[in-house]
């Protein structure tokens, strides 16, 4: 039965990756440096890599957000999550916050079995979402003007920027979609990590490897199968919706989105700066379409190009309703599933 509840977290992973792969790679497919097969495959691999990797970052403040330990209830939540992206992914095209909708599913789990919401970690994980906008677009800007000014300095031949461009869009993407897997593989997996149906210890092959690694590896296939399948469209809708980007600025852009994520996201990154005495980011799962957009309008405002404002509009208005749609989605959800199919979503 376990198997059939693990069903809505790899919808969610699919739906991840057809909705997160957009922030990664859609700037390079708009500006027709990358083609969608190429994208697809990079992002799928090294997203694959991230996820496997990221077991030890991101998925413990889920677990203090919401600490589901029934089968029936991780299933709900997942499911919840999932159907919210897909309904305003299609209404809008562009990409919706995977992360709010979890953080949505999870808190309508918690007012359906009368969990307490701990306010301090959820203020933690919401003010994520209005700093990682604000942190992509100050990190986009300053890459920017970098390689303004050093790009008089290289001497380089117009054919060689764009064949560099193209190899940079590809590493820069590689890079991006190992951060999406290590910071939103969490989202995907994290409330299953409690009711996981794989042994403590497994030998594959040579490797051994736990059971929240085999929980991410299968989280992490679903998400390249949603790059594979359902992401080309949000792709190019992002990369080109927004404003219009250069190839170099579409590099710049990819660039600050996965730095942002991997900032979020890296263990040790945040215990070397505390055993230093500076301070440290959160390890949340944070927006790749938050990171993504605040890049490019901070990039547009250096610029000074025209931004299409109403398609922003769009964006933001698809981050407010994603919690929303997903609380009462899990809400109405848990409520059949306790009382119609008779399973418990929650320990007693």
């Amino acid at each position: 039965m376990i198997w059939l509840f693990l069903s809505s977290g790899l919808f969610l992973g699919w739906s991840l990756g057809a909705n997160g792969a957009a922030t990664i790679f859609g700037t390079a497919v708009a500006t027709r440096m990358i083609r969608f097969g190429t994208a697809a495959l990079v992002a799928g691999l090294f997203v694959v890599i991230g996820s496997v990797a990221g077991v030890s970052g991101t998925a413990g403040t889920l677990d203090e957000l919401g600490g589901i330990d029934a089968p029936a209830g991780a299933f709900g939540v997942a499911l919840a999550a999932g159907l919210s992206l897909f309904l305003l992914l299609r209404q809008s095209g562009f990409p919706i916050s995977t992360s709010q909708s979890i953080v949505g599913a999870i808190v309508g789990w918690n007012l359906y079995t009368g969990h307490a919401t701990d306010p301090a970690v959820l203020s933690r994980i919401v003010s994520s979402w209005f700093f990682c906008p604000l942190l992509a677009g100050a990190i986009a800007a300053l890459f920017y003007l970098s390689l303004r000014a050093a790009t008089p300095r290289l001497r380089i031949h117009l054919l060689e920027v764009d064949a560099l461009t193209r190899v940079g869009l590809l590493l820069v993407g590689a890079f991006g979609a190992f951060s999406l897997g290590q910071n939103n593989i969490a989202i995907v997996m994290g409330v299953f990590l409690r009711v996981s149906p794989f042994p403590e210890k497994l030998m594959l092959g040579p490797l051994r490897v736990s059971s929240a690694q085999m929980l991410f590896l299968a989280g992490g296939l679903a998400i390249a199968a949603g790059i594979a399948t359902y992401s080309q469209h949000s792709m190019r809708r992002l990369g080109s919706g927004l404003t219009k980007l250069s190839p170099l600025a579409a590099l710049i852009v990819v660039g600050a989105t996965a730095t942002v994520l991997w900032l979020f996201a890296s263990p040790g990154l945040a215990h070397f700066l505390r055993a230093h005495g500076l301070p440290a980011l959160p390890l949340v799962p944070v927006s790749s379409s938050q990171a993504a957009v605040g890049a490019i309008l901070g990039i547009s405002l250096v610029r000074r190009s025209p931004v299409r404002w109403r398609s922003v509009g769009e964006i933001v208005l698809g981050w407010v309703l994603a919690p929303v749609l997903a609380a009462l989605i899990s809400f109405i959800g848990l409520f059949v599933l306790a009382n119609v199919f008779l399973l418990p979503v929650a320990t007693p």
